[in-house]
């Protein structure tokens, strides 16, 4: 079964691994008992649904979630029902892909203007001529 990320990108769910594990914290014996929290394991680096342009970017998007194998693993353990986890897991996986999806734009280098290099120095004057009318005045006859 093919999950759709984007418009273009389209994940299998046989390249997806879910393990089910005892949550922590609060919840009681419930905790201690039944898995309901989801371990979500996403091979990036091997994956042939994504372009490799994406793929770069998820890689340094998704940070200490990847392993050094290139492996993203997404832990949900938000709800007390693994239902709940599981797809909370997907969303969260499916969040990332998409924000990496996204393109930056290029930055374009450019000057400043001659009228805004005018004006910077023309307020660093203005600046500098009050600080120097602050100054102590001493008359020539004072030691």
């Amino acid at each position: 079964m093919l999950i759709q990320i984007t418009e273009t990108v389209f994940i299998d769910d046989d390249d997806i691994q879910l393990d089910f594990i005892r949550s922590s914290g609060p919840g009681g014996q419930n905790v201690n008992k039944v898995c309901t929290a989801v371990q979500l394991r996403f091979n990036v680096a091997q994956s042939e649904a994504l372009p490799d342009e994406l793929r770069d970017r998820l890689m340094k998007l998704a940070g200490n979630k990847m392993t050094e194998n290139g492996v993203l693993v997404i832990k949900a353990r938000r709800f007390r029902s693994q239902d709940k986890n599981r797809k909370d897991a997907f969303q969260r996986l499916a969040d990332l892909i998409r924000r990496a999806a996204v393109r930056p734009k290029t930055r374009r280098k450019t000057k400043p203007s001659p009228a805004a290099r005018e004006r910077r120095l023309t307020t660093k004057k203005k600046r500098g001529d009050i600080k120097r009318r602050r100054r102590v005045v001493r008359l020539p006859d004072e030691p």
